[in-house]
C-alpha cells in the first residue's frame, strides 16, 4: 500500500510514517524541517510547506502516476495556546493557523486527487481534534478550535463529494498526545496514538465515510 503522510518529521506524523514503513508499506512523507535520520532510508521524503500552493501542486505532479491508497493530512499547528481573550489572538495568527490546518488540508487533497482516484479504494484521513467538536466546546484556544472545527466540516463535505469517485474520507482525534503540541501532561504516547489511528484508518470505507472518530474508536459528536 502507498501512503502519504504530511508533517511527518516528528510527533504523531513521525510515528505514523514509522509504523507504516515498519509494516512494509511504501510511505511518502513530507516535512518542512529536518528528515529523521532513522527514517531516511525506509521512508521517501518530500520537502513541503502545505501553505505553499505551488509546492503542493508540484507534489501532486510528482505523484501523478502513483496509486495512493491513503493520504493522511497530519500537518498542523497550535500557536494560540495560552493566548488571552482581552488582548491575544492577533489577526495574523488566525490567518497562519487556518492556512495550515484548513487550507493546507484542502490543497493537499486537491493535488493528490488523481493519485487517490487511481487507487482501488482511496482513503483520506484528516487529523482533526476533539477540540474541533462544537458539542464539546470548553472555551479558550479559539483559533485552534475553530480551525479544527473547519477541518472536520471540510472532511464531511469532501466525503460527500468524493464518494461517487470511490474515495472515503474521515476526520480523527489522535487523543491528548505527549508531543511538542500536546505537552508533558498529555495522556498517551505518540506510539499509542499512531497505533490506534492506524486501526481506525483500516476500517475507513465508503460505508462510514464522513466519520469523526477518536483514535480508540469512539464516535465523536460534531
Amino acid at each position: 500500500m502507498t501512503i502519504v503522510v504530511t508533517g511527518a518529521n516528528r510527533g504523531i506524523g513521525y510515528e505514523l510514517a514509522r509504523q507504516y514503513a515498519e509494516a512494509g508499506h511504501e510511505v511518502i512523507a513530507t516535512t518542512r524541517g529536518d528528515i529523521p535520520p532513522d527514517l531516511a532510508e525506509t521512508v521517501s521524503w518530500q520537502r513541503l510547506d502545505v501553505t505553499d500552493a505551488d509546492a503542493v501542486s508540484r507534489l501532486g505532479r510528482d505523484l501523478a502516476a502513483a496509486e495512493v491508497e491513503l493520504l493522511i493530512c497530519n500537518a498542523g499547528i497550535y500557536p494560540d495556546k495560552g493566548q488571552s481573550l482581552p488582548d491575544g489572538y492577533p489577526p495574523e495568527m488566525w490567518a497562519q493557523v487556518f492556512a495550515v490546518n484548513v487550507t493546507g488540508v484542502f490543497l493537499t487533497v486537491q493535488a493528490l486527487l488523481p493519485a487517490l482516484a487511481r487507487a482501488r479504494d482511496g482513503r483520506i484521513a484528516v487529523i482533526a481534534s476533539m477540540m474541533g467538536s462544537s458539542s464539546c466546546a470548553a472555551g479558550g484556544s479559539y483559533i485552534y478550535r475553530a480551525s479544527k472545527a473547519a477541518a472536520v466540516n471540510l472532511s464531511r463535505n469532501l466525503a460527500r463529494d468524493l464518494a461517487p469517485r470511490g474515495i472515503s474520507v474521515g476526520a480523527y482525534h489522535p487523543g491528548w498526545v505527549s508531543t511538542d503540541m500536546g505537552g508533558t501532561a498529555a495522556q498517551i504516547t505518540p506510539v499509542d496514538a499512531a497505533a490506534g489511528l492506524i486501526r481506525r484508518f483500516r476500517h475507513l470505507t465508503l460505508d462510514n465515510t464522513g466519520c469523526f472518530e477518536s483514535f480508540d474508536g469512539t464516535t465523536l459528536p460534531f
